[in-house]
């Protein structure tokens, strides 16, 4: 062993006695076993890391030309884009990466629907995985309005004044939020600080735990097979593999072509088509003019499509009121889930035609609220909305009878080498 060897490994014994860095790489890389048959389902987790990070060092370089005044926030989004140096990549890296953000997080959600993330003994996991996204939401309303084009200052007033509805507290809170009696420079400030500050340390704080969790139970997979049930002399799972360097490894190909797909949307598709920055935000906010159509970033749109569904008013709370109460509880229903699936086996594909044929539906459903988000009120008939809304809660309230009832086919006890089924 060379001297310059000898030092290296003496200063990395001598920084891991005080910081064992060496453990943590063990524990949760090397020596981490995750199921040997993951799918590309399970890529999304890395992708929507990858897309967080992203997220963090190209705010951090926004910050130093941003302004938080209402005089000079669109200014200083317009002087990023023409006169810096590179700051259109580095802001369209930021815009179009929140999208990609929000496509990597829902498709990962979606495998926790069709592989049973959520099951036991994965509760946490996905209680604080639902908690991420709920931040992921705040934090991408806040950052929507810092540009304060027009469609950004009027889909942060018609969100204010939902708020304020809230009986009692709603007023007082709307007022709090905002900073002022209105959308001011006093509300850009407070949430140009939830954006860059406040919402990024506690989702650091969330993925981190998400993740420890996760390694604490271990990884689920497409079949729902405990794969600790079945370990060597060694204690080894027999059905597992060691996450570096097999999945290190692995995971390369779609981090490329996740980046690839990013950086072609970046320079060809920078607006998504108008989905990711609509037309109206490329002119300043106005007060006077409002924009024919008023809609949010897509990623919202389905809960934006419950919003208007509902039109009823009753026990004198008017329809914004209980729009509010339905687009909450559209997001709290997800925090219950475990507990709802009463199913024995995990995985989809052991569930019965029932569990399948719902998850087709509600899929539809969603995906079609999503749409009718982003079109005018009136682009489709008047009782598409509310029944698809209907579905969604319809998909979770009746899963404890559904789940329950159905037959299940058997689970195998193991998984061959190759990935496939085996008993």
């Amino acid at each position: 062993m060379s001297l310059l060897t000898r030092k290296s490994t003496d200063l990395l014994h001598w920084i891991d006695y005080r910081l064992p860095i060496i453990q943590a790489f063990k524990t949760h890389m090397s020596e981490y076993y995750a199921p040997k048959n993951l799918n590309f389902w399970y890529f999304f987790g890395v992708l929507a890391m990858l897309a967080f990070a992203n997220q963090l060092l190209s705010g951090i370089w926004l910050t130093m030309f941003y302004t938080p005044t209402i005089e000079s926030a669109f200014a200083s989004i317009e002087y990023i884009m023409r006169d810096v140096e590179s700051g259109w990549i580095i802001r369209y890296m930021h815009e179009v990466g929140a999208s990609f953000f929000f496509i990597a997080v829902y498709l990962h959600i979606y495998r926790g629907f069709l592989y049973g993330s959520y099951k036991k003994p994965r509760e946490l996991v996905w209680l604080i995985g639902m908690f991420i996204y709920l931040l992921m939401m705040a934090e991408g309303f806040f950052g929507y309005v810092l540009p304060f084009g027009n469609m950004s200052f009027w889909g942060a007033k018609v969100i204010m004044n939902i708020i304020g509805v809230i009986p009692v507290i709603g007023e007082d809170l709307q007022i709090w939020v905002q900073g002022d009696f209105f959308i001011s420079g006093a509300t850009l400030s407070r949430f140009f600080a939830f954006h860059v500050a406040l919402v990024p340390i506690i989702l650091i704080a969330g993925i981190y735990l998400h993740v420890i969790a996760l390694h604490q139970v271990g990884s689920n997979n497409p079949e729902g097979i405990d794969i600790k049930a079945h370990k060597d002399e060694n204690g080894i799972p027999l059905d597992g593999i060691p996450f570096h360097p097999y999945y290190t490894v692995h995971d390369l190909i779609p981090v490329v072509l996740f980046i690839l797909a990013f950086f072609v949307t970046i320079f060809y598709f920078p607006d998504g088509g108008g989905f990711f920055i609509e037309p109206p935000n490329y002119i300043p906010a106005n007060n006077l003019s409002t924009p024919d159509h008023i809609t949010p970033v897509w990623y919202f749109t389905p809960f934006y499509a419950m919003l208007r569904a509902v039109t009823i008013t009753f026990l004198g709370m008017d329809a914004k009121f209980w729009g509010l109460i339905v687009i909450t509880g559209a997001i709290l229903v997800l925090f219950f889930l475990p507990w709802l699936d009463r199913s024995p086996v995990k995985s989809l594909r052991y569930k019965g035609r029932v569990s399948k044929a719902f998850l087709m539906i509600w899929t539809f459903c969603f995906i079609g609220l999503g749409v009718l988000g982003i079109k005018p009120a009136d682009w489709a008939p008047e009782w598409v909305s509310p029944t698809f809304t209907i579905i969604y809660f319809a998909y979770f309230l009746l899963m404890p009878f559904y789940t329950r009832w159905e037959t299940c086919k058997t689970v195998p006890e193991r998984i061959t080498a190759n990935g496939q089924r085996s008993r």
